[in-house]
């Protein structure tokens, strides 16, 4: 039986975990918290999962919270006006739903669940020092911690990592008491409101350790009125400035979020990141090689929601490599070509985000623009985040957007 390694207990980690377990592996996962410490800590995404992340949850049977969580039929976009008003609103439908489980409840969970069926959970926060002494005792040793000294093993990849600076600050709140959509109040979806030049307001329906909730999300250009939160501490501080930023840019949210109360005292976020693309194989200081998941080897910023996405397919991908792989040595050829495998996946994530970050160009503002007259636009759209790779197809080019837009509403 092959001995396998898992450093970090995140949406990629125990995915894989799980299903190398179901595979006759023999599999430890090193967790610096506890369940409950997580279950009962501060909440760690906004994570929206789309049709395909869901169903690799479904192929390792690890999709214990679909009959609970709310099902998201639909993704909306408006854009803010000059004047504060909506210079476009739409929905798009999903061809799948989609569903968000704060993590704080399915990573206990699965941690839970993993250590039920026989797998052995060490709580220990790992350093690189300690992967050095495991690497000879198992048979390969995955890093899926996504922060802290571990991630140095691996080397930025300049050519992929346009940017070396943080491009939003983010603030989360995760509320009870958030009123219906009036323009869709029977329909669960995802509202991405775009304030040009500011920012973006995120807001979803989730399941939360008190039941359904809603998540409120700024994601602030760095430097301007959104980036308000980094000395905020008190968790109702933070749901009050969300507010009076929601009130100011975007009324018609704040609308329906005058009653909302946080759902715990855990129950905001606030920080910043570089998106990065990184080298995947970790190289220790006594010789040994590791291999980086999920966030460890791409991380993008949110404002495309695709981080828990991106976790669960590189999870799936690595759990194909490796049960393929059979009992030939995981040596470094392998792990570049694991990682490789991954990418074919990735690179549509990473250049879609990194565009997304910057100011759109003419031709993307018409396809928005468009999917408010066309509902196969808006369809088009939203079903894009369940499959970035679709954006090649139209989004980036100004003559295929012209194509596709004249194709559809000729």
């Amino acid at each position: 039986m092959r001995k396998i390694l898992i450093v970090g207990a995140g949406q990629a980690g125990l995915q894989l975990a799980l299903g190398l377990q179901a595979q006759g592996y023999e599999v430890t996962v090193m967790s610096n918290r506890t369940a409950e410490e997580i279950r009962g800590g501060r909440v760690m995404s906004t994570q929206c999962m789309f049709h395909r992340a869901l169903q690799h949850e479904r192929d390792v049977s690890a999709n214990f919270w679909e009959g609970q969580a709310p099902k998201i039929q639909g993704l909306g976009v408006s854009v803010a006006g000059p004047d504060g008003s909506r210079a476009v609103d739409w929905l798009g439908r999903l061809d799948g739903h989609a569903q968000s489980v704060d993590q704080r409840v399915k990573m206990a969970g699965w941690m839970e669940t993993f250590a039920q069926r026989g797998g052995q959970l060490v709580i220990h926060g790992a350093a690189v020092s300690d992967l050095d002494f495991f690497a000879s005792r198992y048979d390969l040793v995955l890093v899926a911690a996504g922060k802290g000294e571990l991630v140095s093993m691996f080397a930025r990849d300049a050519a992929r990592s346009p940017y070396d600076t943080p491009q939003r600050a983010l603030a989360v709140s995760y509320v009870h008491g958030l009123g219906p959509r009036p323009e869709h109040p029977e329909t669960e979806a995802v509202r991405c409101n775009l304030v040009p030049g500011v920012g973006e307001l995120f807001v979803m329906p989730c399941l939360t350790t008190s039941g359904r909730a809603d998540i409120l999300f700024w994601e602030g250009v760095p430097g301007g009125p959104l980036d308000a939160f980094q000395e905020t501490k008190d968790p109702n501080e933070h749901l009050a400035k969300t507010l009076e930023l929601m009130e100011r840019f975007t009324p018609w949210e704040y609308a329906r979020a005058t009653k909302v109360e946080l759902t715990d005292a855990g129950g905001t976020l606030a920080g910043r990141y570089a998106p990065t693309v990184r080298q995947p194989v970790g190289r220790l200081p006594g010789g040994g090689r590791v291999l980086g998941v999920a966030d460890v080897v791409v991380a993008n910023d949110p404002i495309t929601g695709q981080g828990s996405n991106s976790a669960a397919k590189c999870a799936a991908s690595y759990l194909a490599s490796i049960v393929e792989h059979g009992d030939r040595p995981f040596d470094e050829q392998w792990m570049q070509a694991t990682f490789d495998r991954y990418w074919e996946t990735a690179r549509h994530v990473t250049k879609w985000t990194n565009a997304m970050l910057a100011p759109p160009p003419e031709h993307v503002l018409n396809l928005i623009g468009a999917a408010g007259q066309a509902q196969p636009v808006a369809d088009r759209i939203a079903n894009g985040f369940n499959d970035p790779s679709d954006f090649e197809d139209f989004f980036y080019e100004p003559e295929k957007a012209e194509a596709y837009l004249a194709s559809v509403t000729g």
